[in-house]
């Protein structure tokens, strides 16, 4: 037998219908109560009445605790004795019927044969809830038509009002301090040629922006490029005249686009870093990224490629200690001392009998190796390692960056020392292609043969199925 919970909503508008009529909310429940016990494996779960509450507003104490009941899949069944009785909004109630349906709730009307649970229910519900779809787009359509309108008439549309400007009336008014602040934004940029140094002039000053934050890099380039600031609007790619009186000029507006348009003009030499997305600051955690400096030497262009710390670019260059390194340098570091150990006999059978024989310090730092994991041989580690070192030399550009990451999946880099990360111990190169899951693991744990300089260090790291082989260390 298949018992549906049934929830009961009555509602009366005013504290004075609750206390001259209340006995019509207790009609109401009556009535729905006559209701269900007409039909079969029906029965009352909660009553929900609102008692002096207006129906042009969702916001009633029983309302709101009926949809939270909703949510946890306690009620079946929604009934109430008019349709105005849960809302008198058109707008509402389309929004509640839909609710509804996606919780799988039905709803019923005693009164008005409004029945969700029947055919002819489902079908007129369809039909209210394609209206108010159409209700919605047509909104959306008529809310785009202001806003091109007020752009037309040269006013700002919402949002947050721009650096260097207040609203008054709903116009937007020259903020006396800001706006010498903007000024200053612009003839920063324009004698450095720089937004690095336009941020440090900022931040030297203590300037803030409205929400009391340091300017960012992307936030100077964005006021840079924005013509609100030559008394212009921008709507959907079109500019137009505003009414706003302007704080920078255009001929000086016009001056920064041309120093931005030059800078993007520069020679673009592309490069597929080998380690790409892989490399993390060993120092703050951040992710070290692929970037590029230009030098003109004996007037030709040089280009050098690092990886940079995230965190001196979203900040400024003291964030982080690490900073940059030469992309160049450490990644022939890696490749050259992979290639070294993958040789090295003595290092890896001294390495394989460190995993498979050292049982104390993986209970010690709070791990085990699970049976798939537990045993290693020598020429697992060194097929593994031949087989990456020859596929790296077998590709080029991105697909040599998406071969690495087949293997990798991190490397943490230091001045003092490089950790690399696999992903598999699995030898079997067709196993690799295949992106075969490592053997699970849990715990977290690390053992060292070494600590010398350009030497490699066993260790093992293994959240998530994952582990670290090698730990360089280097002054890279």
């Amino acid at each position: 037998m298949n018992i549906k919970n049934c929830a009961i909503y009555t509602r009366v508008s005013t504290d004075n219908q609750a206390e001259k009529e209340f006995s019509s909310c207790e009609a109401q429940e009556q009535k729905i109560r006559s209701f269900i016990a007409s039909q079969n494996d029906w029965q009352v779960f909660k009553i929900y009445n609102d008692a002096g509450f207006s129906g042009a507003i969702l916001e009633r104490p029983a309302l709101q605790e009926l949809l939270s009941d909703l949510k946890k899949e306690k009620i079946d069944v929604v009934l109430v004795y008019k349709i105005d009785r849960l809302t008198r909004s058109p707008k509402d109630f389309y929004q509640l019927v839909e609710f509804f349906e996606q919780a799988k709730i039905d709803f019923i009307s005693i009164t008005e044969r409004f029945d969700t649970s029947t055919p002819a229910g489902r079908l007129l519900r369809n039909i209210m809830l394609t209206f108010s779809q159409f209700e919605r787009e047509l909104t959306s359509e008529r809310t785009k038509d202001k806003m091109l309108e007020r752009a037309k008439k040269g006013l700002a549309n919402g949002g947050l009002t721009p650096y260097g400007y207040i609203r008054q009336d709903k116009k937007l008014i020259p903020h006396p301090k800001e706006a010498e602040e903007i000024k200053s934004i612009f003839e920063t940029y324009i004698e450095s040629d720089s937004t690095a140094k336009t941020y440090q002039m900022l931040k030297d000053r203590g300037v803030k922006n409205k929400l009391g934050k340091n300017f960012s890099k992307t936030n100077i380039s964005h006021i840079l490029r924005n013509v609100i600031y030559i008394g212009k609007v921008l709507h959907n790619g079109e500019i137009y005249q505003g009414i706003h009186e302007p704080i920078i000029s255009e001929e000086i507006f016009a001056l920064a686009q041309k120093i931005h348009k030059e800078k993007q003009k520069k020679i673009r030499v592309y490069k597929n870093f080998l380690f790409g997305g892989l490399i993390k600051c060993e120092e703050c955690g951040s992710n070290m990224t692929s970037c590029f400096t230009n030098k003109y030497i004996a007037g030709k262009l040089n280009r050098y490629y690092y990886y940079r710390c995230t965190a001196t670019m979203k900040q400024d260059w003291q964030a982080c200690s690490v900073k940059q390194v030469s992309a160049e340098r450490l990644e022939d570091f890696c490749l050259e001392n992979l290639e070294r150990i993958s040789v090295d006999k003595n290092y890896i059978e001294n390495l394989v009998f460190r995993l498979n024989n050292d049982n104390q310090a993986p209970h010690r730092a709070g791990y085990e190796l699970t049976d798939g994991c537990s045993k290693f041989s020598t020429e697992n580690l060194s097929d593994t390692l031949k087989f990456f070192l020859t596929g790296l030399k077998t590709t080029k550009g991105i697909e040599r960056n998406l071969f690495a990451k087949r293997f990798l999946s991190n490397i943490f880099y230091s001045p003092e020392s490089i950790k690399i990360r696999f992903i598999s111990c699995q030898s079997d190169g067709e196993a690799v292609a295949k992106r075969s899951p490592a053997p699970p693991m849990a715990g977290l744990g690390e053992r060292t043969l070494s600590s010398s300089k350009s030497e490699f260090v066993s260790s093992f790291l293994a959240p998530n199925s994952r582990y670290e082989l090698f730990n360089i260390f280097s002054s890279a």
